[in-house]
């Protein structure tokens, strides 16, 4: 067996064989161009690799390659290239040049489409032959081409379908060759597609799938592929022409939508282009052009369209159109900078709006009590509307609902058209702050909103509701930059809530607390439980003084049952609670009737003997009573009615019981035995004889204002349908009014001063020395969850701490610097 195999061996490569080269090769081209003519069906591709063998083997390499070359390049320039060249319409010169055609769409096409079937063949000819030419000259691509360092064959007859087929001039059309042909004829044929015609994609893609096999050198770089050279160039740089011009068509044609729309749609198609049509390589690339020209360049302008820019579409709730405003906008600039400012403009001007309705409802002139005839006299707290009691409180309800509804509506914008986006939710954030803070009145009219939904708002809710409802009034609580002035409103609103009875739900008032807790901190919490801890105190107390009545024996059954309420003076803001006096008013002490004064001392004794030296100060501005009243020249059986009046008005009544019948007292007089502070004794006999459903008592003259020499005298007729009445004191507005104002802001101020010396001693005493813009900065940061600390204010008060010898300046340093004083 191995002598078999030797001796052919031997006839294959024995030196002894003489070599016929010139015969050898030629019955090598004849079946190449066999070969090529696709006429191979009889050739024995193992004769044709023995003579290609032969030839190498005999050192012959040389010749071959060269003699291949010569018959490929031969083949290429009088066989393919004609064909070609043929293909080409004088349609594809013209559109070569830039210049424009004079052929149809259709007729542009249709040449367009033959020149690329006559090059889709002959690339997928020459890929086919060449593959079996280089399995017939596999042993000069092993040896010779690795040996003399050249291309093998595949690579070579590549690069020669380059240079003879694609990239040699045309001749009679100076540098013009069929690469640029193509490449003008493909974009012209994109071209014709953007602008909604159909074309060929399958038909491009082959020529397209020509091009990236092809490369500039015979090294085959792949940055040098014949696609990313020739083509993508041509096609990014019409691509973006076509897109700046229509960018600008479509800004002056179309409105913001319908931009939004098409850029949308044109990413769309451009993405299917690179799939099917041109190539994925240049997806990133043409990405680019759309972001750069359709988009970058002209999205503030579609945003700020009039009409149907951004503002259009928040006013109308166009949330399609909003996410495509979203989407194109992410793709060119991370900050999505018109955007925002857009919406935080609008959301700006939504929130002034507000504010002007709030102020424009707050300064309308309120409805004149009716002074004519007792029509619907008495009127039962069951049957009172539930509704704010005047209308300044109904323009702070509305101002909060108002901003609430804003918030609801754009939180919804910000979760469905911009996906909760971090940098438009700040944006968000910093717009309402802004808008709601620019309205002097926020932490008054959010205080006023959690006290009018404590008491009546709260009201048959579930407790998933009312956790909504007090997370709504957090939410703007968290805007507000001024949360001591809210808390010093709160306390307010709390505290006659408390007193008089008014919470629907204490567990809504405690879970209240842990909100703000959790939003403020503990320095509001701290200063607000111990007036629920009084509440409770006073309640065991009132419990504890009927016990002792009961012990010592008491059987007077008409004696008048009290419950008192003990405030600590420092927790409770008694100063804002009671009746609104001007500074020329001194606050007095009221002279209660014989039978409550009694009761009050017993009281008072009780107290002191259980708490020893402490002193207790009555407020009767603050109280209540249940009075029994009969009637008897009222309508009906009944003539007895339960009234619920203020304490001041109980001392009034109950000097009609001494009064002879037919008597009168006058307003000077009623004065000069209550000793009720003026101010307060008009708005309860306003309360008493002039609102119309509550007249117990007739005034002589009848009008609205009271004067000292008004006569008051008891109504015997008085009827109302209901057993028990609530007679509500006529009280000045509940929104504070200017003067009023002014002096919770100085009280305030006051307490800021406070609370800055607080902070600058803190920091001093921990850092011992800082330089006045550190100690600047340190105090405005540590303050600002609580209130924007004002400049001035802060200096004012280093100044103050250095007077005192808290602080000195450091004279040695060259900047300002301050050294804390043990």
């Amino acid at each position: 067996m191995s002598q078999l195999l030797t001796s052919r061996w031997q006839g294959l490569t024995g030196n002894n064989e003489a070599l016929d080269v010139d015969k050898c090769w030629g019955e090598l081209a004849m079946s190449l161009r066999q070969i090529l003519t696709r006429d191979h069906s009889e050739l024995s591709f193992e004769h044709l690799y023995r003579n290609s063998y032969k030839l190498v083997l005999k050192k012959k390499g040389d010749f071959l390659y060269e003699s291949f070359q010569t018959l490929e390049q031969n083949w290429l320039e009088m066989e393919v290239r004609p064909r070609i060249i043929e293909s080409i319409s004088h349609a594809h010169f013209v559109q070569c040049t830039g210049a424009a055609s004079s052929e149809s769409p259709h007729e542009l096409r249709t040449a367009g489409e033959r020149l690329m079937r006559a090059l889709k063949q002959a690339w997928e000819d020459h890929l086919l032959c060449m593959g079996m030419t280089t399995d017939v000259l596999m042993y000069m691509d092993r040896v010779y081409c690795d040996e003399k360092r050249v291309p093998k064959i595949f690579p070579l007859t590549m690069g020669q379908f380059r240079d003879h087929v694609l990239l040699q001039p045309i001749e009679g059309y100076g540098d013009i060759n069929v690469a640029g042909i193509l490449t003008s004829m493909v974009l012209g044929q994109i071209d014709m597609e953007r602008n909604g015609d159909i074309v060929d994609r399958t038909l491009i893609r082959s020529c397209m799938y020509m091009l990236e096999g092809l490369y500039e050198t015979d090294t085959e770089e792949e940055n040098l592929k014949l696609y990313l050279t020739i083509f993508e160039p041509a096609f990014i740089s019409a691509s973006q022409a076509f897109y700046k011009s229509e960018g600008r068509k479509l800004l002056n044609s179309v409105d913001a939508g319908s931009f939004c729309r098409h850029a949308t749609k044109r990413i769309t198609e451009e993405q299917e282009r690179c799939t099917s049509t041109v190539s994925n390589m240049t997806l990133d690339k043409i990405k680019k052009v759309i972001d750069t020209e359709l988009i970058s360049d002209y999205m503030r302008d579609v945003i700020h369209l009039p009409g149907s820019g951004v503002e259009w579409m928040l006013d109308n709730n166009r949330i399609d159109e909003l996410i495509m405003i979203y989407d194109l906008i992410s793709r060119v600039d991370a900050k999505k900078e018109p955007l925002k400012q857009a919406v935080q403009k609008r959301i700006v001007e939504l929130g002034t709006e507000i504010n002007k309705v709030a102020i424009s409802n707050s300064q309308a002139q309120p409805v004149k009590i009716d002074t004519q005839g007792e029509k619907g006299q008495g009127e039962s707290s069951k049957a009172a509307p539930d509704r704010p009691a005047n209308q300044q409180t109904a323009a702070a309800i509305q101002w909060v609902d108002d901003v609430l509804m804003l918030k609801d509506r754009y939180d919804g914008v910000l979760s469905e058209a911009f996906r909760d986006d971090q940098t438009l939710q700040a944006a968000f954030t910093k717009s309402f702050s802004e808008f709601i803070n620019a309205f002097e009145r926020c932490s008054e009219y959010l205080s006023l909103f959690f006290d009018e939904n404590m008491k009546k708002g709260i009201k048959g809710k579930t407790e998933a509701e009312v956790d909504a409802l007090l997370d709504k009034g957090i939410v703007l609580l968290r805007y507000i930059q001024d949360k001591d002035m809210f808390e010093r409103y709160y306390k307010k609103h709390l505290s006659r809530r408390l007193l008089l009875k008014r919470s629907v739900s204490m567990d809504a008032e405690r879970q209240m607390m842990v909100k703000m807790k959790l939003e403020i901190g503990n320095s509001l919490t701290t200063r607000i439980e111990p007036m629920f801890k009084d509440m409770d105190i006073s309640s065991d107390l009132s419990a504890g003084y009927k016990k002792h009545i009961a012990s010592l024996g008491d059987r007077d059954t008409k004696r008048a049952e009290m419950e008192v309420h003990v405030l600590t003076s420092t927790m409770w803001p008694l100063d804002s609670i009671g009746s609104a006096h001007r500074d020329d008013e001194h606050k007095t002490t009221c002279t209660f009737p014989t039978s409550i004064e009694t009761i009050r001392q017993g009281f008072e004794k009780y107290y002191l003997e259980k708490h020893s030296g402490r002193k207790l100060m009555w407020q009767a501005n603050m109280g209540t009573a249940d009075i029994r009243a009969y009637f008897p020249k009222s309508k009906g059986n009944i003539k007895t009615r339960e009234l619920n009046v203020s304490t001041y008005a109980m001392a009034i009544l109950l000097l009609f019981n001494d009064l002879p019948e037919g008597q009168s007292l006058t307003c000077a007089e009623i004065q000069a035995r209550t000793n009720i502070p003026m101010h307060d004794l008009t708005r309860n006999l306003q309360s008493l004889a002039v609102a119309p459903k509550t007249r117990v008592l007739i005034k002589e003259p009848m009008s609205k204002d009271i004067k000292p020499s008004d006569r008051f005298s008891f109504n015997e007729s008085f009827h109302s349908p209901f057993s028990k009445v609530k007679i509500g004191v006529v009280s000045a507005n509940r929104v504070e009014d200017p003067l009023e104002r002014k002096e919770t802001e100085k009280k305030n101020d006051d307490s800021r001063a406070h609370i800055v010396e607080a902070a600058v001693v803190r920091i001093m005493k921990q850092r011992k020395q800082l330089t006045h813009q550190q100690l600047m900065t340190e105090v405005i940061q540590q303050l600002n969850s609580r209130f924007v600390p004002d400049v001035a204010m802060v200096k004012k008060r280093i100044e103050s701490l250095i007077e005192r010898d808290y602080l000195e300046r450091n004279e040695a340093s060259e900047r300002p610097t301050y050294n804390y004083l043990a």
